[in-house]
């Protein structure tokens, strides 16, 4: 931990130090470099002290939906993230977003700039408020969708401060802090050392038990591993990557863990989705005689709307705080414990497991000709040309709809992460989430795939990208709508109609002076296009998509097709 992180110890009162700089310090120490967010006159002199902090830079959005978002994926590449907005008016229009990061298990910091208590004191009708008198309206929001809150305090600032940070890299899940402009300001003592992490998670009892359990119900047999997100918020990926090398394990993820475990292993089994499985993987997972779900999530959308059938008695379940065996609960276990412990067992039996029954079969890698470079372009031949375009560090973010489901049952190299919002599902997310992901790692490439809808919510942080410096590949899905929303109903509907736009027009109008913009219709414009994106690995590229209306991806068929209008099954 450096000087300029956690500075040099307790200083005079009168040094100029503030409680806003000691909120900006234990971010810094938490590894945020970056903060997104909006201007408002209740924030404007502690952006100052963004402004002048020696390891922490402001980046400005060109909304506080966006800056959310922008943050979201910032905290899923990075661990933590911070989003400033003004008090009522910025706060509420980034709830969307910090609701999603609290779905989404991702640790996001919201400091919202408030009016000074003494202003607040006198009761009047202060603008951005209601006009009753009441400053915590939106602080009680707040408790809905934050794991911890605090309306700080002059005299109980810093720790008030500490408790929130600590929830939020415990619990993997935003934090809301309201900094009135004079508690901002007010005088305090720099940090003297690191936040303590929490630690006694586990229980040495319910560990010994569980190890007992799990290796009486292993035995012999193999085991199979299904992973989800969890392990990713967690951090636990290496106690996991750990229990895959500890003997031949066959694995698979759902669709909100994808990228989570290498895809290119022949132990990969695939996405796994319920009754809308690939019918091997779905046999895989549920026949498997010694099943190990790892911070699994069943949601509606992940599983095929609750088709899986997982059977109890043969499944170990590892999840944050405890695990379970055979329908056994065994707690206090924290997550890499439990996992640490089951690669153990496995080391410990030595029992060299045979390669996986026809795992050359699961994925087979066989040459196909590519397509007549004439030939309009289908969902299929899109997301097999990504695929072949992508390279190591790439981050790929996919927009909820076609994008998505089109993207989530390919294999992707190792290397590359995935990035989606299944349970949140706001569309529009992934747009300024590439910003945030790429500022967080500037030196790994983003490609966004977004439908042409999902892109007009969210489009103008184009122009952010530019100014941060990143250069993505943006491949907006021109279909001419809200394709999922025909599928499930309405197919001709005038609702499902939006304006059509100039795609590749938009960087120039948003401030974009150096890109490169494709339209591609045809699997020769496709290719082009995929190929200069690579060539100019420094400047923004923007294609455009152009697929019919009801033109869906296989995986997204099998999820909608049973679904009625008000997203119900059908029966």
């Amino acid at each position: 931990m450096t000087d300029s992180t956690l500075g040099t110890g307790p200083v005079p009162a009168d040094s100029g130090y503030t409680v806003g700089d000691y909120l900006l310090d234990r971010l810094a120490e938490f590894g945020v470099s970056e903060i997104f967010g909006v201007p408002g006159d209740y924030n404007l002199e502690f952006l100052d002290h963004i402004v002048a902090h020696p390891t922490i830079r402001w980046v400005g959005n060109a909304n506080e939906l966006n800056a959310g978002y922008a943050a979201d994926g910032y905290g899923r590449m990075r661990g933590m993230s911070a989003v400033v907005t003004t008090f009522g008016v910025g706060e509420l229009s980034a709830t969307n977003a910090i609701a999603g990061s609290y779905a989404e298990h991702v640790p996001v910091v919201h400091i919202v700039g408030g009016p000074s208590k003494d202003a607040q004191g006198t009761r009047r009708a202060l603008h951005h408020s209601l006009g009753d008198g009441d400053f915590e309206h939106f602080f009680r929001i707040s408790r809905e969708i934050t794991c911890a809150q605090a309306n700080l305090m002059p005299a109980t600032a810093c720790r008030e401060i500490d408790r929130v940070l600590s929830e939020v890299r415990e619990q993997k899940r935003p934090g809301y802090i309201l900094m009135s402009t004079d508690v901002a300001r007010f005088p305090t003592e720099r940090p003297d050392a690191p936040l303590p992490r929490y630690t006694g998670g586990t229980s040495p009892r319910a560990l010994s038990m569980f190890v007992e359990a799990a290796t009486a119900l292993i035995g012999d047999h193999r085991l199979t591993v299904l992973a989800d997100l969890l392990v990713h918020r967690l951090q636990v990926v290496k106690e996991l990557e750990a229990l895959l090398t500890a003997d031949v394990v066959p694995y698979a993820t759902l669709m909100w863990g994808k990228s989570l475990l290498d895809e290119s292993s022949p132990n990969f089994l695939g996405i796994y989705a319920g009754a809308a499985s690939a019918p091997r993987v779905r046999a895989a997972i549920e026949d498997a005689p010694v099943l190990v779900t790892a911070g699994v999530v069943f949601t509606d959308m992940v599983s095929g709307f609750f088709s899986q059938h997982i059977d109890a008695a043969r499944t170990i379940d590892v999840g944050q705080y405890q695990s379970s065996v055979a329908g056994q609960v065994f707690a206090p276990l924290e997550m890499g414990a439990a996992l640490s412990a089951l690669a153990e067992i496995l080391t410990r039996r030595a029992i060299s497991s045979a390669p996986v029954a026809g795992a050359d079969d699961h994925e087979p890698v066989t040459e196909v000709e590519p397509p007549a470079s004439d030939r309009e372009l289908t969902q299929e031949m899109v997301w097999n040309r990504l695929c072949q375009a992508l390279t190591p560090g790439n981050v790929v973010l996919a927009d909820q709809g076609t994008s998505f489901y089109g993207m989530a049952d390919h294999r992707l190299p190792r290397g590359v992460m995935f990035i989606g919002q299944p349970l949140w599902g706001s569309i529009g997310y992934t747009l300024p989430a590439a910003l945030g992901a790429g500022v967080a790692h500037p030196d790994r490439r983003t490609v966004l795939l977004i439908g042409d809808g999902a892109a007009q919510l969210t489009v103008q942080e184009l122009g952010t990208f530019f100014r941060q410096g990143l250069a993505p590949v943006i491949v907006v899905v021109n279909n001419d709508g809200y394709t999922v929303e025909r599928a499930i109903h309405g197919e001709a509907a005038p609702y499902n109609d939006i304006v059509s736009w100039n795609w590749t027009d938009i960087p120039n109008a948003l401030g974009v002076t150096d890109h490169l913009a494709f339209r591609a219709q045809t699997y020769g414009e496709l290719d082009d296009a995929l190929t200069a994106a690579a060539q100019h690995q420094d400047r923004m590229v923007l294609v455009e998509v152009v697929l019919p209306r009801l033109e869906i991806p296989p995986l997204l068929v099998e999820l909608v097709q049973p679904l009625s209008p008000d997203g119900s099954r059908r029966r």
